[in-house]
């Protein structure tokens, strides 16, 4: 099965083969999102085990919610055993690191 997920956006897209299911978390991405992406699998008949190639939107877009999502999709790539390279987030401009207001 193949497994396209999008984080680059407040809308999270996932694609399961030919499926394609849409999201909003809101700031509780990264509490959710591999939780919806197991429900998804069940709805499918399907377990993780079943994925054999991972697409990812690697951006440029949100900075968190593209980092939360290659971390998804890297472990996932990792503890799969699937033969592709890891992900590296595309920010599009370097990070904005503010300095701490306290």
């Amino acid at each position: 099965m193949k497994m396209f997920l999008d984080t680059s956006t407040d809308t999270v897209i996932l694609r399961l083969d030919d499926k394609e299911y849409q999201a909003n978390f809101g700031h509780d991405m990264a509490e959710k999102l591999l939780a919806f992406i197991h429900e998804k699998l069940q709805e499918s008949g399907k377990d993780f085990k079943d994925i054999t190639e991972i697409d990812f939107n690697e951006g440029p877009g949100s900075f968190t919610g593209l980092r939360i999502g290659a971390s998804i999709v890297n472990t996932l790539i990792h503890e799969l055993n699937l033969n592709q390279p890891l992900i590296t987030p595309n920010y599009g401009k370097n990070a904005n690191i503010t300095s701490p207001k306290k």
